[in-house]
């Protein structure tokens, strides 16, 4: 397959015959799109463009976007950097089981209908992730994190940004933040999964299936705790308090821990065909 090359320096559409099999965008300010489709090829339109251009490169299968002196590797570095204005509005369409990459710096990105492995790093500028069902890693500073329907393992790490799952139904969700909220709605009632949250001073706000199955230890060293299970116990009325024990069979597993935050577990209606009612609300200690 030979190596193709060109440089976007105004508004313009580009459909590339050969095959993608992975996606590279960096971009600074604007916006980025991404889509996966059932066509084995990529499309790529550019609607707004300011300040330096943008390379696109096709390489191996390798869709590259990005500017010219803002490589992946170093990305975050950037944060102490300055830089001559600039803006991009990126639209991709990729084959849906492609590899994507995308950073951000004052940029805003929505990645969805993707199966490949997602990548995400980010400086400021909100992520929102639909419908991918690979492995996502996300990285950001101060950029917040919105994932509906994802159903492959999600990794996120902030410094001050904010996690929502919506929908959320992957067997694994490890999250780490210095001060930003985290709230998971968790559609885990099919398959066990491994949670475990951590944050210094944000909210940590989880809704589990009912019945939900789960090993359970949050812990706040100074927050409020509030919990919606019966089975669960709630221990330490001042200063540090703790919500243990076992959900249904305890196959799944759940440690939440914040210092100063507070953590609420909250239970999600029933299914249709469960004729248990749920309380969604639960005491706050």
């Amino acid at each position: 397959m030979p190596d193709s090359t060109c440089t976007v320096a105004e508004p313009q559409k580009l459909t590339f015959d050969d095959p993608v099999t992975a996606l590279q965008v960096r971009v600074v300010g604007g916006t980025v799109n991404v889509v996966g489709t059932t066509e084995p090829t990529a499309r790529l339109e550019v609607s707004e463009i300011e300040g330096p251009p943008l390379i696109v490169t096709l390489r191996d299968g390798t869709l590259t976007v990005a500017y010219e002196d803002l490589p992946w590797k170093g990305f975050l570095s950037w944060l102490d950097r300055r830089y001559p204005r600039r803006r991009a509005v990126v639209s991709l369409a990729v084959p849906t089981g492609s590899a994507v990459e995308v950073g951000v710096i004052d940029a805003a990105a929505v990645v969805s209908g993707v199966q490949g492995r997602t990548e995400l790093r980010g400086i400021t500028g909100d992520t929102t992730l639909v419908s991918l069902s690979g492995t996502v890693r996300a990285e950001t500073v101060s950029g917040s994190l919105e994932a509906q329907a994802v159903t492959g393992d999600l990794r996120f790490q902030s410094v001050s940004g904010d996690l929502t799952v919506v929908e959320g139904a992957g067997t694994s969700v490890r999250a780490d933040s210095v001060s930003g909220h985290m709230m998971l709605d968790l559609d885990t009632s099919e398959r066990p999964t491994d949670i475990r949250l951590t944050t210094v001073s944000g909210e940590i706000a989880i809704r589990l299936p009912h019945p939900a199955d789960a090993e359970v230890e949050a812990n706040t060293a100074s927050g409020e705790v509030s919990n919606a299970f019966e089975d669960l116990r709630v221990s330490g009325l001042w200063g540090a308090k703790k919500i243990t024990g076992k959900l249904g069979a305890g196959t799944g597993t759940l440690k939440a821990t914040t210092v100063s935050g507070s953590i609420a577990l909250l239970r999600r209606p029933p299914a249709k065909d469960d004729p248990r009612d749920a309380d969604p609300t639960g005491k706050v200690l």
